[in-house]
C-alpha cells in the first residue's frame, strides 16, 4: 500500500525542485551550510525532537536537528512518531507495510521492525490514522534529502498520549531496535499553541528543561499542571524512554523559535524546538 502525500503544497512545496530549495534554505539559515552525511560519523544520536509546522514557520528549527543527524553518520531505520491530529484510526496506529510518498520519492516501511513493534504493543496494523495526518509526513523530506532512498521508516501515530501508554510505546520500540543498528527515533511535535509570546516562552522553557533532563515524568506533569498545549508530548515521552533504554546519556536543545519570528504576531504564537538525545 502506498500512502500519498497529504500536505504537499500546503506545509511544503509539492514540486521536488522547490522542495529541495526550501530545505537547503532552511539548512543554510539555521546551520550555516547544507550538510552532507558523514559516512564516518560516530552514530551517537538515538532520538531527535523535531517540529511539524509548515516549513516557512518551523523548517529552520527542524533543519538544525537534521544537520546534526547528518554529521552523526548514516541511518538505515527511522522510527517516526507523531501525534494524531485528525481523530481517525486506532489509539496507537502503526502502518506496517507499503511505502510513503513525497515529492522527493518513496520511502519504504520497514515491515519487520513495524510488525515487531506492533506485536510488542499488542496492536493491529492501522492505515486510517495516517491518511491525512501531517506530523509524520513533514519529517520525511528532510530525511530523504539527506539519505535518499537508503533508509526505511516505521510510522507510529499516537492518539492515546497517556503517560503509561507513551512509556509502553517507548519500551516496545527499544526492545525491537536493540536488535538493529543505525536507527533513529524522531518525535514530531510542536510546543505551545496560540498563546502570547511571553506565556509561550515561559511554558516552553519547562518542556525544554524536561527534555534536556531526559525526565519523561516531569515532562508529562508539566504539560498537565501548567496546561501546556504541546501536541506531541506522547511521542516525545516515548522517544525519551526508548532512547534511555537504548543507551542515551544526555540530551541537547539545539534551537528554539516561535511563529512570531515569521509572522510578527506576538499574541498568538506556536513554539518550535529541535533537540537530540545521544549516547
Amino acid at each position: 500500500m502506498k500512502r500519498p502525500p497529504a500536505v504537499a503544497g500546503m506545509f511544503y512545496p509539492a514540486d521536488a525542485i522547490k522542495l529541495r530549495e526550501i530545505i537547503e534554505d532552511c539548512f543554510i539559515r539555521s546551520y550555516g551550510m547544507v550538510p552532507r552525511v558523514n559516512p564516518h560519523g560516530e552514530r551517537r544520536i538515538i532520538g531527535v525532537i523535531s517540529p511539524h509546522a509548515g516549513y516557512v514557520y518551523s523548517g529552520r528549527v527542524a533543519a538544525m536537528g537534521y544537520s546534526r543527524l547528518a554529521m552523526d553518520g548514516t541511518i538505515k531505520i527511522a522510527v517516526v512518531i507523531g501525534p494524531n491530529h485528525t481523530g481517525m484510526g486506532e489509539p496507537i496506529s502503526i502502518m506496517t507495510d507499503g511505502s510513503w510518498e513525497t515529492p522527493l520519492g518513496e520511502v519504504k516501511i520497514n515491515n519487520k521492525v513495524a510488525i515487531n513493534i506492533a506485536n510488542q504493543l499488542g496492536v493491529k496494523p492501522d492505515y486510517q490514522a495516517h491518511i491525512y495526518e501531517h506530523s509524520i509526513e513533514v519529517q520525511l523530506p528532510f530525511l530523504q534529502y539527506l539519505y535518499g532512498s537508503n533508509f526505511s521508516i516505521v510510522p507510529i501515530c499516537m492518539m492515546d498520549q497517556s503517560f503509561e501508554t507513551s512509556r509502553t510505546v517507548g519500551t516496545a520500540i527499544s526492545k525491537v531496535l536493540s536488535s538493529f543498528e543505525n536507527y533513529v527515533i524522531v518525535a514530531s511535535t510542536d510546543l505551545t499553541h496560540y498563546e502570547p509570546l511571553s506565556s509561550a516562552k515561559e511554558k516552553d522553557s519547562r518542556i525544554i528543561r524536561s527534555i534536556t533532563a531526559m525526565d519523561e515524568e516531569q515532562l508529562y506533569n508539566s504539560v498537565k499542571m501548567y496546561n501546556i498545549s504541546m501536541c506531541g508530548y506522547g511521542p516525545t515521552i516515548a522517544t525519551i524512554v526508548a532512547a534511555k533504554k537504548l543507551g542515551a546519556r544526555k540530551a541537547e536543545a539545539l534551537k528554539y523559535s516561535t511563529s512570531a519570528e515569521v509572522t510578527g504576531d506576538i499574541l498568538n504564537v506556536v513554539g518550535y524546538l529541535s533537540a537530540i538525545l545521544l549516547r
